[in-house]
């Protein structure tokens, strides 16, 4: 993604008045989504050990940024990319029954994003997980959580318009579920990035469902690691996957924000079946992977919500540098400077 420079872009508060309202918009989306997800907040690492399978391994070719322990005999450690697992095995040590959960504020530092309006070295998500039941593991139940969360994103961006009534709302009432195949099948010609565009911005709020298996032409939608979301478990839709992704339309870029990551999470069959897919069988052997197949973990549905990109998005910026503080290159900086975008 280049960056975007919207024409005739005019900020919508100054920069005393964002502070604020970042503060109004965190303090009241996680309530809003613990209550509906029946969350209980817990603290999480910045890092943890390197070879325990326990970081989040993204697409799997980015690389955490590591450093040794001269206490623990130069151990490496490494800040995590996500909690993913970690969140996982926190429901099993605080045994967490089915229909509830815990959420984490996430700070992580991903070191290879290039850097354009919607992408920072610095990430700051909600991270989120919840007990399930194996009657649960369906699309059902998948599509009846992420409504859940958008209710608390309309009534997040609703409180936001009570306290600053010219940012006007702009999400539509409904969130449209679309699986990736079906929006191959929409879009032949075009790439997985730009099919997201189109259907965005046709419908205003997409749920993508089943990302990570190949689709009809032999790719994937997107990447997902093989060890946390199911991807390759087939649903009742007659298609792959019980994860997927939510993205929004911004006017104000013309382009589609992804705000969440989420999925139902692999049982010990779909993550044998995901490492066999993905050439890396050699992961059960890892801490993580080993007490998930010897059933020592719940099963869980689980995701991260984009704190920064939440903000943007609801404060109708036109940078995520307009509302946390990071690195940029100093081209960048003038460029957004020269068009009234003032980066933190």
């Amino acid at each position: 993604m280049a960056l975007i420079i919207p024409k005739k872009y005019k900020q919508k508060l100054l920069p005393e008045t964002t502070e604020i309202a970042i503060k109004k918009i965190k303090e009241t989306f996680q309530e809003k989504l613990a209550r509906r997800l029946n969350l209980r907040r817990v603290t999480a690492p910045l890092f943890v050990l390197t070879g325990t399978g326990i970081n989040d391994d993204l697409n799997g070719v980015e690389n955490a940024v590591s450093f040794p322990i001269a206490c623990m005999g130069n151990r490496q450690a490494e800040v995590v990319h996500s909690l993913a697992k970690w969140k996982r095995m926190k429901l099993g040590a605080y045994d967490i029954p089915a229909g509830y959960g815990l959420y984490t504020d996430m700070n992580a530092i991903r070191a290879c994003e290039d850097l354009d309006n919607l992408h920072s070295l610095y990430v700051d998500q909600w991270d989120w997980e919840r007990s399930i039941k194996q009657s649960d593991r369906n699309i059902d139940y998948l599509k009846q959580t992420v409504k859940c969360i958008y209710c608390a994103l309309r009534e997040t961006e609703r409180s936001i318009y009570d306290e600053f009534p010219h940012i006007t709302p702009r999400l539509p009432e409904d969130i449209t579920f679309i699986h990736s195949q079906e929006l191959l099948d929409m879009y032949p010609h075009l790439s997985a990035k730009e099919r997201e565009i189109e259907a965005t911005k046709k419908y205003g709020a997409i749920f993508i469902i089943g990302i990570g298996a190949p689709l009809s032409n032999g790719e994937p939608h997107d990447g997902r690691a093989p060890d946390y979301d199911d991807w390759i478990t087939p649903n009742s839709d007659g298609f792959q996957g019980l994860n997927g992704d939510i993205l929004v339309w911004d006017d104000i870029l013309d382009t589609a924000i992804e705000l969440s990551s989420m999925g139902i999470r692999v049982s010990p069959d779909s993550l044998l079946q995901q490492l066999e897919a993905r050439n890396c069988i050699e992961r059960k052997e890892l801490s993580f992977h080993r007490a998930l197949l010897s059933g020592e973990l719940p099963l869980s549905i689980g995701g991260g919500i984009g704190q920064s990109r939440l903000c943007m998005f609801l404060l109708q910026k036109a940078h995520i540098g307009e509302v946390q503080a990071s690195i940029w290159p100093e081209e960048q900086i003038e460029i957004c400077r020269q068009n009234g975008i003032h980066l933190v």
